[in-house]
């Protein structure tokens, strides 16, 4: 069975329990979601096979919100299908990432904004509720390991 799809990476950015999510896309529907920053993998991203997934994510916040940023740890990737879309499906990479800088949102954003991780809006992307949901985990792992070795001390 052969199926079309595109590889999208971006990153997962969260300061103070909330994450940046903004509205963008061609059509209107797509302007109608809330998503994260990020998009598809295109051939300049290709300079270093072992680093494509990391070089698009660095360059397409860079291009949506003349942002830089410092990638922390991979989250969540997601097979999303778009049956209506020449796409067919997109998989999607994330990255936990630390955003350097102010945000300068280019044109093409039609709005962004920092959402508390507990109360995201309904009209959100469908990778965003279960990537959020790995940040968590990843959160909570972090601080049983970290307790767990204080403990041992």
């Amino acid at each position: 069975m052969d199926q079309d799809f595109i590889i999208a990476s971006g990153p997962v950015i969260i300061e103070d329990g909330k994450v940046l999510l903004d509205r963008h896309g061609k059509d209107k529907e797509a302007q109608k979601l809330w998503k994260f920053v990020g998009g598809r993998i295109s051939e300049e991203d290709w300079g270093d096979q072992n680093n494509v997934l990391e070089k698009a994510c660095i360059r397409k916040v860079k291009e949506e919100m003349g942002i830089d940023i410092k990638i922390i740890a991979p989250l969540k990737p997601m097979l999303v299908r778009k049956p209506d879309s020449k796409d067919g499906s997109v998989v999607l990479i994330h990255y936990l990432s630390e955003r350097v800088g102010e945000i300068k949102p280019a044109q093409d954003i039609i709005e962004w904004c920092w959402f508390d991780i507990d109360k995201l809006p309904k009209n959100c992307a469908p990778n965003i509720k279960p990537v959020i949901e790995s940040y968590k985990k990843l959160v909570e792992n972090k601080y049983k390991i970290s307790r767990s070795a204080v403990s041992e001390l």
